[in-house]
This record gives C-alpha cells, sequence and structure tokens, in this order.
C-alpha cells in the first residue's frame, strides 16, 4: 500500500494501474462502513484507492470542522490489510490553491433536507467529489447508504456531466443496538449514546407501519416524530418521507421511498435513514 499526498505523484501513480480502478472517498477517521467500502471495491476492482481528506468547503460557519475527528496513522492501519492499492492524503492549499474560485452545484435535489439545513454543504460534497473523480479517474466510486441525500446528489453530478464511473451505494453498517456507524458518534457520552438509538426505533416504527400496509406518507411521519418525542435528549431536526430518486416529500407511498431524519443528540448531529420498497 502506498501513501502519497501530491496531485504529481497521484497521476504517476494512476498511470502505472492497469485494469479497473475503484475509488472510496472519505474524510478519514475510518469506522465498518468505511471498511465496508473498501472491501467492496477489492471484491470488484483490480486497484483501490482511497482518499483521506477532511473537505473544508462542506462544513458550515458553526460547524466541527475544526475538532472533526482525525488520526491518520490509524486510518492506514485499517486500511493496509484490506488490500489497498493507493491511498491519497491531499492537502487543502492542493484541493483549493491560491485563488480558486470553480464550483460545481446540482440545483433541485440539494435544496430539500440536508440542503435546506446545511447552506453550501452540498456545493462543497459536489466540487471535492468532481475535483477526486477528475485526479482519480476511476471506473467505479463507493458511498454509503448512511449519507442518503449524498448518495443522491453524487449520481444526479456524475449522470449530468457525463462522467464514466459507475456509482455503487453500499449498505449501512450498523452497531449491535441498530446506531449507524458515523465518526460522530465518538462525540457522545454514554447517556448520550444510549439515547441516539432513537433513530434507529423512530425508523423501524414507521417501517412496521409500512409493512402492515400503511402507505400514507404522513402517518410513516407522524410515527417517526412520536417515538423522538419519548427521547428528552433527542431534538428532531427534521423527518422526511420522500421519493427515493427525486427526494421530494409524499403524501402517499407508491414505490421507492427514503424515510430520514436529522436529530441532535447533546449538540451531536446525526442521520439515518431507511430504504421503503
Amino acid at each position: 500500500m502506498r501513501t502519497i499526498s501530491t496531485l504529481d505523484d497521484l497521476r504517476s501513480a494512476r498511470l502505472s494501474f492497469s485494469g479497473t480502478v475503484g475509488l472510496v472517498p472519505t474524510m478519514g477517521y475510518l469506522h465498518e462502513g468505511h471498511l465496508s467500502l473498501v472491501r467492496r471495491a477489492r471484491e470488484e476492482c483490480d486497484r483501490v484507492v482511497v482518499s483521506i481528506f477532511v473537505n473544508p468547503t462542506q462544513f458550515g460557519p458553526s460547524e466541527d470542522l475544526a475538532k472533526y475527528p482525525r488520526d491518520l496513522e490509524r486510518d492506514l492501519s485499517l486500511l493496509e490489510p484490506l488490500g489497498t492499492d493507493l491511498v491519497w492524503t491531499p492537502s487543502a492549499e492542493i484541493m483549493y490553491p491560491k485563488g480558486y474560485q470553480t464550483w460545481v452545484e446540482v440545483e433541485a435535489i440539494s435544496r430539500p433536507l440536508e440542503g435546506a439545513m446545511r447552506p453550501g454543504h452540498f456545493r462543497g460534497v459536489t466540487t471535492v467529489v468532481a475535483k477526486l473523480f477528475n485526479a482519480v479517474q476511476p471506473h467505479r466510486a463507493y458511498f454509503g447508504q448512511k449519507d442518503a441525500q449524498q448518495a443522491a446528489v453524487i449520481r444526479q453530478m456524475t449522470r449530468d456531466l457525463n462522467f464514466p464511473i459507475k456509482i455503487v451505494i453500499c449498505p449501512i453498517v450498523r452497531e449491535a443496538d441498530g446506531l449507524a456507524m458515523s465518526s460522530r458518534n465518538v462525540y457522545l457520552d454514554p447517556e448520550q449514546r444510549k439515547a441516539a438509538t432513537v433513530l434507529f426505533r423512530s425508523l423501524s416504527a414507521a417501517k412496521e407501519l409500512y409493512e402492515a400496509g400503511e402507505r400514507n406518507a404522513e402517518t410513516l411521519r407522524g410515527k417517526m416524530k412520536e417515538v423522538l418525542a419519548g427521547e428528552p435528549l433527542a431534538e428532531m431536526q427534521y423527518v422526511s418521507c420522500a421519493d427515493y430518486d427525486t427526494l421530494e416529500e409524499l403524501d402517499e407511498v407508491k414505490g421507492k421511498a427514503l424515510l430520514s431524519m436529522a436529530v441532535f443528540v447533546g449538540k451531536t448531529r446525526l442521520i439515518d435513514n431507511f430504504v421503503l420498497g
């Protein structure tokens, strides 16, 4: 496994690769969710590249860029046994050099949900992912279902800009009690960690209603809100029952739909989702 940081070294390494190349973009502080993406890429591609870059442009002014967890040595020790070929760790100066002024923005699908709560977030995401695609030139790129709107936005961008890349969305990896794995879970104290399972419980309750035949989207949203309201440490930011592809809120669930939510537990903002149908 090679670890490099410059763009010239990346281009040189990429030219030496034959066969299919899979890219796993990450912001580091890796957990089992990330590692599952790397394993999937290893199964499907001849070469696997992992990028580790805490992207400043997707953080809002009041968000946790400065304290976002970082441990490169630990990350590399987790990646090496998985057969990773190359780890690229660019600096902010490489990704956004002095005078930088070019942005990639996906419009309608970026506006609701996370886009409404975190203005500018997806502009940062799509710009950095487009730059990673241009730099690495992968055949496949691997993302997690936990960031469901991000996955939808990146699929849209890839189609719109004619990137010759297959976007692979991999299942959410959960703790034994259902909490979706996230680098931000490290912020939770023991009491908050226990309370955080309310996201999974509320999604599960709505899914049970759906499986029992309920198709009214407002009833499903109401069930999620009801379960969340029963946890004193949880503060709901939004719950959603939306079309899987467009992310427009539904009145009635007829096809594939996305149940999703954002919830504060203490000062930690957590997201989770289930796919219906």
